[in-house]
């Protein structure tokens, strides 16, 4: 299968540098709505046989107008939610706690699962839910399946499940809103990226988390 995971348009709390992970979150600032309207044109090529979004609004706000150009709904799944901020919620994303934030999450693409962010979820509670999610669409037989999501699950997962993404490739590369990562292969079989924002996957094997922390969350 190939899958399209994109980040959701720009949010209030992006433009406040928030930590804003709870359901059901903001909606689109004006910006949002427009990086959502040209979602269908930038994806043109790709035949997507599915539409996805989590549980918060701004991924199903940007699913919309993707989905209906292809004459499809939109299929809203609590799995691939953003990763729980817990304790952090609310909290400024370029702060010591916005550090911890990113650190917790690319523990557990590293292996560490059953860490648990500060008062949320663990690696392995994320994992299992978000995979759940991506195997439901692996059993549909669909071939192309865009799931909108967000910037930190998107960046944990594919860390944690691409066979050619390390911690360090995703860890310097935070996705803009409406960002996409394009993977192909099955659970079964794993999965390689192919692409990462436009740009071909060659991880480059630098260390450490760059970028602002919450950039990558919300």
């Amino acid at each position: 299968m190939r899958l399209l995971l994109i980040r959701h348009g720009q949010t209030p709390s992006n433009v406040d540098f928030l930590l804003d992970t709870a359901v059901p979150g903001p909606g689109l600032t004006t910006l949002g709505e427009r990086q959502a309207a040209a979602l269908p044109e930038a994806l043109a090529d790709e035949d997507i046989e599915a539409v996805y979004a989590s549980t918060l609004v701004r991924t199903q706000l940007t699913a919309a107008p993707l989905a209906a150009a292809r004459g499809l709904d939109v299929l809203v799944r609590d799995g691939i939610r953003e990763l729980t901020a817990g304790d952090l919620e609310m909290l400024p994303g370029d702060s010591e706690q916005g550090a911890l934030y990113m650190k917790t999450v690319f523990a557990w693409a590293a292996g560490d699962t059953e860490l648990r962010m500060p008062g949320g979820e663990s690696g392995a509670e994320a994992l299992d839910r978000y995979d759940a999610v991506v195997a439901e669409a692996v059993r549909s037989g669909a071939a192309t399946v865009a799931m909108v999501s967000h910037g930190a699950a998107i960046r944990m997962w594919t860390a944690a499940r691409a066979d050619n993404v390390d911690v360090p490739f995703a860890a310097a590369r935070p996705l803009d809103n409406t960002g996409v990562v394009i993977l192909e292969g099955s659970p079964a079989d794993g999965w390689k990226a192919l692409s990462w924002a436009g740009a071909v996957v060659a991880p480059a094997g630098e260390g450490g988390p760059a970028g602002r922390p919450l950039d990558e969350t919300a």
